[in-house]
């Protein structure tokens, strides 16, 4: 066997294997609990993909802050020390529902701002229209009667 044939043999042999994924799921026997946990992470937010659930996201981060809620979920934390745990450690921005705060006005207020301004320009656009024609002057009334004459005559 040629040398590049058995390298060819060997890269197609390695993307065979078995790739483990970052995120394995992590299960309870008791559904109470399976039910409390699944809820706890889609009311977390990945921190590295910042539009996806810690259920939905498949970062290294989210596994590690999915096996942190499992881990207190077995030692019996109440879901509210859970969630104070991870505010507290990464900010309310963990939270797909933060909390209306000082700091988190913008956070809340943003999309009512951001519809104000664009209803506001779509008001103005509206408003704003192109200046009326001007009126023709005796001259060129004329010269377009004349156009007009020559137009007609031509179809004749």
């Amino acid at each position: 066997m040629r040398p590049r044939t058995l390298l060819l043999a060997v890269l197609l042999a390695l993307t065979a294997l078995p790739v483990n994924a970052a995120d394995t799921p992590l299960s309870f026997d008791d559904p109470v609990r399976q039910q409390r946990y699944d809820d706890l992470l889609a009311e977390l937010r990945c921190l590295v993909c910042q539009n996806q659930s810690l259920a939905d996201s498949h970062a290294d981060l989210a596994q590690d802050l999915r096996d942190e809620v499992y881990r207190m979920l077995d030692e019996g934390a109440s879901d509210g020390a859970i969630l104070d745990f991870m505010v507290e450690r990464y900010g309310d921005f963990v939270l797909y529902r933060p909390p209306l705060r000082a700091s988190t006005v913008l956070l809340w207020g943003a999309p009512l701002l951001l519809a104000l301004v664009a209803i506001a320009v779509v008001v103005r656009l509206a408003r704003r229209r192109a200046p009326p024609p001007a009126a023709l002057s005796d001259e060129e009334r004329a010269r377009l009667a004349a156009l007009v004459a020559d137009e007609k005559s031509g179809q004749d």
